[in-house]
């Protein structure tokens, strides 16, 4: 999932969607129990250790575009054909990006100081010494909810001297490539981008520019910028920033996808409704990506391993199909390649996607996307509610606390919401900060991440929960059966039309707000 943010990703599908008043209609009751039981923390465990073994073997990645991610290919590819299903990779190329050295940030003067850094994805690389300049519009000190718009607009930076000179701007307001080009055309030879200073925007983050940019971009903690601003309001403050990188534009990487045999399909009564259940394969550049996304990858594996052993593909409602998202971490463009590639006939036949990245945080809280919007975050398309219900009603059929989490766009959910398509999932956590009151609830560590090795090279196979991943594992076999066998669907009739009517009546009768989506890694 997500390196961190990127603003509003700039590859990122968008579309307005629109939250309605339409009440959810319940799926039939599936009984899941089989499948359930036969998807086990330790068959999980079982793909999570291969794909270990495979960052080790390959400088500790898994990355798209390096050779332990085509390894991970190879892996899922053999393993679903084992199962019986039908699988084939779709290969696309993209924009490649990876940091060779850690970045560095230090004061030369007036006071040597080094500071602790990251590089942003897609940063360029390069050793500049200048002076630092404020954007024009950092808040400071900042306000309790979200403000900054500091480098959203070009004006917000001052034409750079003539001397090298290192822009420092705050985070917020819009995508870090947008900071990131207007302090290139305002000459700048440098970008240190900061967090915004709110409640959980403080650390060290860094995210993505989407695309390649021409100068070395890293990252600050409001604290060090504070310190950094106090200094440059008393005199001149010269700082050093370097970053080595290495880029390919047009770099071959692959989805995997797996269908039920045609065999299986001719047998099923709504062969086109396609439930897409989907991970992302790859890894950050800096570690193996055991939790981020081995975690969801290894879950649906051993979904898919089981309802085949079961007998299960042949007793459905609708087809399953399994996929496996490349280069997630470079902004959800496997994802993207998938439902841009497909026929408007093709996409029409994709009923619901579920999405599971990352469900093995060490600090985990059950998270479940917002499908409906309750909770103030954008909704999804018609379908998302049903989605949703079917992991909170699960949960508490076992006594399970959960929390809605925003339907944000930063997984690989984004491209099939923007296409009016109805998703869900689960989601363990990231870097988000567990409160007290979750601490409570799920046990855990309050005032620490929910993944403490979220986009590090500790995220390895000791970065897994097990509870998370019973618990979670559990409700992602639960949902996937669910929505592939239940007769009636996500709506009355079992059609999206019918839903869509009902929504569109109700937009006509109550006028609801709209909220436009975005693609996944931190943005802004």
């Amino acid at each position: 999932m997500r390196k961190l943010l990127t603003g509003v990703l700039g590859t990122a599908v968008a579309a307005t969607l629109v939250a309605t008043a339409v009440p959810a209609s319940a799926v039939d009751e599936v009984n899941t129990t089989q499948l359930r039981n036969a998807v086990t923390v330790n068959g999980i465990l079982k793909h999570a250790r291969a794909l270990q073994v495979i960052a080790n073997r390959n400088e500790g990645t898994r990355a798209s575009g390096l050779p332990g991610y085509e390894a991970s290919v190879d892996y899922v590819t053999k393993t679903l054909r084992r199962a019986g299903y039908s699988v084939k990779r779709q290969p696309f190329t993209f924009s490649f990006f990876r940091s060779l050295e850690d970045p560095t940030l230090s004061q030369v003067s007036p006071t040597a100081t080094d500071y602790e850094t990251d590089i942003y994805d897609y940063s360029g690389g390069g050793d500049v010494t200048g002076v630092v300049v404020q954007a024009t519009n950092n808040v400071i000190p900042a306000t309790p909810e979200p403000s900054s718009t500091a480098g959203c607009e070009p004006g917000d930076f001052d034409a750079a001297p003539a001397e090298p000179a290192i822009a420092l701007v705050q985070r917020g307001g819009c995508d870090f490539a947008v900071k990131a080009d207007n302090a290139i055309a305002a000459g700048y030879d440098a970008l240190i981008i900061f967090n915004e200073g709110n409640p959980g925007r403080t650390e060290l983050t860094v995210g993505t520019l989407g695309d390649p940019k021409s100068i070395p971009v890293v990252g600050l903690s409001y604290e060090d910028a504070l310190a950094l601003i106090e200094q440059s309001e008393a005199g001149p403050v010269t700082l050093r920033v370097t970053t080595s990188v290495e880029t390919d534009p047009n770099r071959t990487t692959w989805n995997v996808i797996a269908d039920l045999p045609a065999k299986q399909l001719k047998k099923i009564k709504n062969k086109d409704e396609v439930v897409v259940v989907g991970a992302h394969l790859d890894s950050v550049a800096a570690g193996p990506g055991i939790n981020d996304n081995g975690s969801g990858s290894a879950g649906i594996l051993a979904i898919a391993e089981q309802m085949s052993k079961l007998k299960l593909t042949k007793k459905l409602a609708r087809p399953v199909r399994f996929a496996f998202w490349g280069a997630e971490e470079s902004g959800l463009l496997g994802a993207e390649h998938y439902v841009d590639s497909l026929s408007d006939n093709q996409r029409s036949k994709l009923y619901a996607n579920l999405n599971f990245d990352m469900i093995g945080s060490p600090n985990y809280v059950r998270f479940v996307y917002d499908g409906d919007g309750s909770d103030g975050g954008p909704a999804g398309p018609p379908g998302s509610d049903v989605i949703e219900t079917i992991f909170t009603d699960y949960f508490e059929s076992k006594g399970l606390a959960s929390e809605p989490t925003d339907f944000d766009g930063r997984s690989d959910y984004g491209p099939f919401i923007a296409a009016g398509i109805p998703a869900g999932g689960l989601f363990s956590g990231a870097e988000g900060v567990k409160t007290e009151e979750q601490a409570a609830v799920y046990g855990g560590t309050a005032g620490e991440w929910y993944d403490p090795c979220y986009h590090q090279a500790c995220d390895d196979i000791t970065n897994l929960s097990v509870k998370s991943l019973n618990e979670l594992g559990d409700a992602a076999a639960h949902a996937t059966l669910t929505l592939t066998k239940s007769r009636s669907g996500l709506y009355p009739d079992g059609s999206r039309k019918a839903k869509a009517a009902a929504a569109a009546k109700a937009q006509a009768l109550s006028a609801p707000a709209t909220s436009a989506y975005t693609g996944h890694a931190l943005t802004h």
